[in-house]
Formats: structure tokens, sequence, C-alpha cells
């Protein structure tokens, strides 16, 4: 499907009925990221709209010269929203720059959203200004890299923390293939405004709703550290930092993903229900 949002076809898809969660994907790839690692927690869960849309530029949404900077790239997802899902209350779920995104979502739709998710969030846009750990390999797989074509294997390896089969095909399939697509020319001119005009960080008041922030231990992309300073935002902020993960996380530690996001949507249901029966 496709919605006219700042006069730019966005694509998106849209996936069950219920509570709207908008997601957000990264920078370069598309909404099959997130897909990629949503969709499995809703095969026993009903009641929930899942929204994956493709940012200008990336996936089929195309770009636009109007847009030169992540606050114009914030203007169309706040559009979206209007048009998609217009005075909702929904979630919002953005990993890496959609971390970022949704941090700039919150503060500009506060009272509508319900709930965060931040996987490998980017706090800082300056990554001068980042504290990163060093580049860390865990498990290597040199007969793996050797098996793929040149260029996927240095982009693989160059984030890779855990290497296997099974984390191959998921970054190929779910993260290589929207890089592919990427009007890298037009991204490029908005990475040269990549930070936002404003501190997404200065809320209003404190976040009062169900929030989860998920970092790698060896993530040297986005790193861990920045995001502990953001926590107190959050008093009902989930923080875990996972070992045996890089920027893809969510990738590298499956497992605890599904764990640690099946239990922030449970904590959502458990704060609106606790709403409904208030407003009683």
């Amino acid at each position: 499907m496709k919605c006219l949002a700042r006069n730019v076809p966005v694509y998106y898809e849209s996936c069950g009925s219920g509570l709207p969660i908008l997601l957000i994907h990264g920078y370069m790839p598309d909404h099959r990221v997130m897909k990629g690692c949503m969709e499995p927690l809703f095969v026993q869960r009903s009641g929930w709209q899942r929204i994956y849309l493709d940012l200008p530029g990336m996936g089929q949404t195309p770009s636009n010269e109007h847009i030169k900077s992540t606050d114009d790239l914030l203007d169309v997802v706040v559009d979206f929203i209007d048009a998609v899902i217009p005075g909702h209350s929904f979630l919002i779920a953005g990993t890496s720059y959609g971390g970022y995104l949704s941090r700039g979502v919150l503060r500009r739709k506060f009272d509508q959203v319900a709930g965060m998710a931040l996987i490998c969030p980017v706090i800082f846009g300056d990554r001068s200004q980042r504290d990163l750990p060093p580049r860390t390999v865990i498990v290597e797989n040199a007969r793996l890299l050797a098996e793929l074509v040149p260029a996927d294997a240095e982009e693989y390896s160059s984030l890779a923390v855990v290497q296997n089969e099974e984390n191959w095909q998921r970054f190929r399939d779910e993260i290589l293939s929207g890089m592919s697509i990427a009007d890298e020319a037009f991204l490029q001119r908005i990475s040269q405004r990549y930070s936002y005009t404003f501190d997404v960080d200065v809320l209003p008041q404190p976040f009062s709703k169900p929030v989860v922030i998920l970092a790698g231990r060896q993530d040297q992309v986005t790193g861990y550290r920045d995001a502990w300073r953001i926590l107190e935002n959050y008093p009902r902020g989930t923080f875990a930092v996972l070992d045996r993960a890089g920027h893809n996380a969510h990738i590298e530690q499956h497992h605890l993903f599904q764990v640690l996001v099946g239990e922030w949507l449970d904590r959502v249901r458990e704060s609106m229900q606790r709403e409904d029966d208030d407003d009683r």
C-alpha cells in the first residue's frame, strides 16, 4: 500500500488488526529488517496492527528533492501517522536510525504514544560524539565468508559478531536486500544533515508508558553506553545490553530479543487495560 505524506508516496505494509504499532527501519535497509524480527512475536498474539513503512529513498518509497535532513524525514513520518492512524494511540518501535526517528515521533506525538521499543538505537547523530566499544568478533566463520561474493562478505563481516549460516541468511534477506536498492545519492545528501536541529531527548515530562531499550554489547556502530544516558526519560523502561551481539542484536540474540520485546508488549497491554479500568 501507499500513503501520501509530504507529497511522498510512502510504501507500507499492514499486518493484523488492533492497537497499531509503527515500525521504523534503519538507514539504508527497508521495512524487511523490522518485519523479519517482529512478525514471529505475533504468531500467537492477536489484537495488534503492525505497520511497516519504507522511509524515503529506501525500499519502495522514492526519494524527494525537498527532503534534505533528518528533520525533514521526521516530518514525513509524522504526516504518515496522521494519515494512517489519525488520533489513535499507537506504539512505536525502531532499530538504529529508526530508533532516532522513533524518539522524534515520541516528542511530536507524546500523548498518543502508548509504548516504545528502541533496538540498537542511534543516540547521537554525530558519530564523533558516540561512546563506542572496539570492533569485536566472538564467533568467526572463515569458511562461510569464503563462500560469499566478496562484496557481501565484506558487508556482513563488517557488522557480524557471531558469524554463522543462519545469521548470514537473515542479514541477506532482511538487511542486505534493502540496502541493495537504496537511493545512495539521496541518502548521502541526508547524511550531511543527519543530526536533528533540536535535542530529541528533551521531553515535556518523563514518558511513563512501557519502554524497552535493547543494545548489543559489541555494537561498534551505535554502542550501548550512550543509551544509558537517556534511561531516566523512561520511568518504566527496561534496558538490556546483550552479549554476543553487535548492531544486529535482534538477529544475533534473536531468542532474547523475542522474550524482551514480547514482555514489553505484555506490559503495554497491561498498562492500557489499567487505564481503561481507571476511566470506568
